[in-house]
């Protein structure tokens, strides 16, 4: 102990510890995927925390934990944004400066009883307001929220449907918290346990209590992956292998079939030839097919990605303009002061242009389909708006390809289970160059994933469900609740600290001065 004492008596090595505690819960995520490190990866970054000899090294530990966790959670970005990647870090890492200060303000020291049990609350309400601020689409959105890990795990996603990823966020760090105060207060490992149970208690209850969807008729949609094309005439080959790909699914009675983002990289109005040729295939498959054109439109200026259905007599007019753009790889926020970007690495040349508002499609025999576009379904707000405005299927197209060999397509894949599971709707992720794959309304997985290595078209059969969350129909009740946890702590210890102020002792009176004599003048 005295020796790790020693080594975190230095600043810079103190650091380091600090950005590699905060990397640690990465590895509850896809690739490695070991969901249940979650529980107990913040551990580490709260011991160290809470014994920051003072409050400007906790929220400096805090600082260097974020940038650790947001570094790791985007390292594979590095080929692309190079240097860049660091300062998003480093400018994201900050907002968890006031969490680790909030550390080492509960716990730090022989924390009592109280401060004890006030950390297995307001600490989660912490993170999460953390959570929430980087979520915001300008900071780079909901990418790597800590609930999000628990994916694959059943009860998890039954939580989910309750209050959102927010929820599993907000219990997951409680946990943490109750294991740092089991190993490092003993004094408090009364409060800590029962902490443990209560979370225990109320989880099982809102498992049981939380209606799951019923289940009706089956879907049959298909989704195309044609792979990686690259080169010259990129685009126009993927149109080939997408088509060819596309003609296998004849006979096969489907209901939609989904090609992802970018599948087609000219606008439709400009040629229709391609109009023509999926116009044809509709017909050929008997089913509307769904398709991404990333292109500069003709009708008005700039480029747009768009959902566009096409039917056996030609695009129907359903149309959807993607609203969330990927800062810095489809617009460079604030241009005029991070242009230089564009210089280090592979941002946007030229801004997107935004959608104004979700659309909710229907599709042949009375189908309704929620389309979103790439990282969007990183965002829970837009599925579940999708979900109450009817959507029977969530759909998201969209293209990892840039990343084909690092952990993005699998983490990308997985946000769908929980988009599922919150709302109550089967999702369906479709993408370029994989991973592609379909979720059930519990967010369990339907069939097999199409791989990085894939280049094939695969039909799944899509249980309909009916009903709604209680996600859905309470929204972010989570993140509310935790936003006035953090009020009422904080006006409580607010009215904790004048009172200290008026019972603390006065200082004695300095003793009155008189008329009669002075050390200039005596007597006088």
């Amino acid at each position: 102990m005295k020796t790790l004492d020693r080594l975190l008596a230095s600043p810079w090595r103190r650091s380091a510890a600090a950005a590699v505690a905060g990397a640690l819960p990465v590895l509850a995520f896809p690739g490695p995927a070991l969901w249940w490190w979650a529980w107990v990866a913040l551990v580490p970054w709260l011991l160290l925390a809470r014994t920051a000899p003072t409050w400007k090294r906790a929220a400096y530990d805090g600082w260097c934990g974020g940038f650790g966790f947001m570094l790791a959670m985007h390292h594979w970005l590095l080929p692309n944004l190079h240097v860049f990647t660091f300062v998003i870090a480093a400018l994201l890492g900050v907002l968890w400066a006031p969490w680790g200060w909030l550390v080492r303000r509960l716990l730090g020291g022989a924390p009592s009883v109280r401060r004890v049990a006030a950390s297995l609350v307001v600490l989660p309400s912490g993170w999460l307001a953390v959570e929430l601020v980087r979520s915001w689409e300008g900071l780079g959105g909901p990418w790597g929220v800590l609930g999000a890990s628990q994916w694959q795990v059943a009860p998890a996603l039954r939580l989910a449907s309750v209050g959102g990823v927010w929820l599993l966020s907000l219990l997951v760090v409680a946990v943490n918290v109750a294991f740092a105060v089991l190993v490092a207060v003993r004094r408090a490992r009364v409060p800590a346990l029962a902490g443990l149970v209560a979370t225990a208690a109320a989880t099982s209850a809102a498992w049981l209590w939380s209606p799951r969807p019923d289940a009706g008729e089956r879907a049959a949609i298909a989704v195309v992956q044609p792979g990686i094309v690259a080169g010259r005439d990129s685009a126009d080959r993927r149109f080939d292998r997408e088509e060819e790909l596309t003609r296998r699914l004849a006979d096969r009675d489907l209901d939609l079939i989904v090609w992802g983002e970018s599948s087609v990289g000219f606008d439709l109005d400009d040629r229709p030839d391609l109009a023509g040729r999926l116009t044809a295939l509709s017909r050929e498959t008997g089913a509307d097919i769904l398709v991404n054109v990333d292109a500069r439109r003709s009708d008005k200026p700039g480029i747009y990605k768009s959902s566009v259905l096409v039917g056996p007599d030609g695009p129907t007019g359903e149309r959807y303009d993607k609203m969330r753009l990927v800062p810095f790889g489809e617009y460079v926020p604030a241009r005029s002061l991070l242009g230089w970007a564009t210089s280090v690495g592979e941002a946007a040349g030229e801004d997107r242009r935004r959608g104004s508002e979700q659309v909710v499609m229907d599709v042949g025999d009375g189908l309704r389909i929620g389309p979103m576009v790439c990282f969007e379904s990183a965002f829970p707000d837009m599925s579940r708006r999708l979900a109450a405005d009817g959507a029977e299927v969530l759909l998201a197209q969209s293209s990892t390809s840039t990343f084909q060999h690092t952990w993005a397509p699998e983490q990308h894949a997985s946000l769908a289970a929980l988009r599922a599971a919150e709302t109550g709707r089967p999702m369906v992720h479709a993408t370029l160059t994989g991973v592609s794959a379909v979720y059930d309304a519990n967010g369990a997985r339907i069939g097999s994933w199409l791989g990085t290595d894939a280049s094939a078209s695969r039909v799944y059969e899509v249980p309909l469900t009916h009903g709604s969350t209680p996600y859905v129909r309470y929204g972010d009740w989570t993140p509310h609740a935790a936003l006035l946890t953090l009020a009422a702590w904080a006006a409580a210890e607010g009215v904790r600290a004048v009172r200290l102020r008026r019972s603390a002792p006065r200082p004695p009176a300095p003793p009155a001065r008189t008329a009669h004599g002075s050390q200039a003048r005596p007597g006088h």
